[in-house]
């Protein structure tokens, strides 16, 4: 077993196709199908389906191929680390779901380095694709949050994908709109005080779940209900519609701007927003990912 050949299965994985994989790894698709080949008779699995549409992986191969990219992630740390490459710039990226915090944090970080050598990535996207992104090693870090209602969904999804969820925060839900709304000036604001207004949601895709929404109280009986998939556009709809959304109460307002507040919300069910990141398994952050942590760490003030 050699590591090329475990580039070889990842890159086979994450494209569904040997003829794409050959492309990218710039060598011939029967030259890599034996390497393949050799590889299932040394470790004694079969590790991918072949079939005229492409390749799927096999049970045992949805395994192997979670291990796999450990050793990879965790050999590019090494040769970050200890190799000198010249001219190659490094990679961090981070996917989230919509935090300010989680941008404000990736800003501070990201001025610890000079832009001219590395490559950096932030993504605000849905939650699948947050997990999705850090499975796939598109991102090295995701920023996501738990409930009682999502929790066992979530964790099992990311049992999975080989991922592992570290608790930075806990929170009771917050409504934010804007300081003008008719309800911004309340102490607390109840569910029932909600109703004459549109509760906006970021858009989760067509084969989403309610455990993958990314506001508490998901499945609950809104009359009123507008998704939207940026925060930008959220923030228009809450001042041009008087919507309103539940979230963390953790605003950023150098980012979000101060035309809106965060009223606590007066939940009977008593419910907690559990925040934090997720990574690969037993695969230990990089200096930027590291970094990146204790960015968000010094700015919710976690000791």
């Amino acid at each position: 077993m050699t590591l090329q050949q475990l580039k070889y299965i990842l890159t086979i994985s994450s494209t569904g196709s040997m003829n794409k994989a050959a492309e990218q790894l710039y060598v011939s698709q029967p030259s890599l199908t034996s390497s393949v080949q050799e590889l299932e008779k040394e470790i004694g699995i079969k590790i991918f389906n072949r079939g005229g549409r492409g390749v799927t992986l096999t049970n045992d191969g949805v395994e192997f191929v979670q291990y796999a990219k450990q050793v990879v992630v965790q050999f590019d740390v090494l040769s970050e680390k200890y190799i000198f490459k010249p001219n190659i710039k490094k990679k961090f990226g981070v996917s989230t779901q919509h935090y300010s915090f989680a941008v404000k944090a990736f800003v501070e970080m990201v001025k610890d380095f000079d832009t001219a050598e590395y490559e950096f990535a932030i993504r605000e996207t849905k939650t699948a694709e947050v997990i999705n992104d850090v499975a796939t090693l598109r991102s090295e870090i995701g920023i996501i949050y738990f409930n009682d209602f999502n929790r066992k969904s979530l964790t099992k999804l990311l049992h999975s994908n080989g991922l592992e969820f570290t608790t930075l925060t806990r929170c009771y839900p917050f409504v934010y709109l804007w300081k003008g709304h008719p309800l911004a000036k309340n102490e607390k604001i109840s569910f029932e005080e909600l109703e004459p207004y549109p509760c906006l949601s970021f858009e989760q895709g067509d084969n989403s779940t309610f455990y993958l929404a990314e506001e508490i109280l998901s499945t609950s009986d809104y009359p009123r209900t507008i998704k939207a998939n940026d925060r930008a556009t959220m923030l228009n709809l809450m001042i041009g519609l008087n919507g309103y959304t539940l979230c963390s109460g953790i605003i950023c307002e150098e980012l979000n701007g101060s035309d809106y507040i965060a009223v606590p919300f007066e939940d009977p069910t008593g419910d907690t927003m559990e925040i934090g990141y997720i990574k690969l398994k037993n695969v230990m952050l990089s200096p930027m990912g590291e970094i990146y942590i204790e960015e968000i760490k010094n700015y919710l003030n976690i000791n």
